[in-house]
């Protein structure tokens, strides 16, 4: 069985976020709160975690996992961001987005689309994401927690402790969340390009 943090959802207690840490350092897989629905983490360099998340999802590696950034800076890090691009991630980050970006050699090839080394990223806006990716000084690698059958994300963290509680290192609980997943725009092209409405309003980047 996993741990089991019970965190407040807007002043989580530092040391929670320390022990969390701790888990994901050491190789730990762990289901946690964003500003859409739950989500998967580990490590960026945790081989294992990947195929562990992907497990229990179903799925194959054609499933990309998205890099959960502090800011736009830590983007920049992972993805080339040009001026245009810039200012449509500035309008919208924090925020329920994801964004398709043009990976940098800091991206392992293994998380980048195949065809087109393109990666996707986001900054939630949640105060929990905000202090675990403080404490652990890097982007979590992260895929959104719904399970096969289910026609929508998993946002109750006590259901997800009775369905894979068995399956994951670390559950945090920082109360129910949306079901909506985040809005996907693909900046990697000339313009912008909406792959999936959810739960971020496009229009913040000129999208209807």
């Amino acid at each position: 069985m996993s741990q089991y943090f019970s965190v407040h959802p807007d002043t989580p207690q530092a040391r929670l976020m320390r022990e969390a840490v701790k888990i994901l350092r050491g190789g730990g897989v762990m289901a946690y709160p964003t500003d859409s629905s739950y989500a998967f983490g580990c490590m960026i360099g945790n081989k294992d975690g990947m195929e562990r998340i992907r497990a229990i999802r179903e799925v194959d590696d054609k499933h990309h996992f998205t890099l959960v950034c502090r800011d736009l800076s830590e983007i920049a890090h992972y993805a080339r961001v040009d001026n245009k691009q810039y200012r449509f991630l500035k309008a919208a980050t924090p925020g329920s987005f994801t964004f398709i970006l043009e990976a940098t050699r800091e991206v392992p090839r293994r998380l980048q689309h195949p065809k087109r080394s393109t990666i996707g990223l986001r900054v939630p806006d949640h105060p929990v994401v905000s202090a675990l990716l403080a404490e652990l000084g890097e982007p979590i690698l992260s895929m959104t927690l719904s399970l096969a059958g289910d026609e929508q994300p998993m946002n109750d963290p006590e259901a997800i402790r009775d369905r894979i509680g068995n399956r994951v290192d670390l559950i945090i609980d920082a109360g129910l969340c949306s079901i909506e997943p985040t809005t996907v725009i693909d900046l990697s092209g000339d313009a912008p390009e909406l792959l999936r409405q959810g739960r971020g309003d496009p229009a913040v980047v000129g999208l209807e």
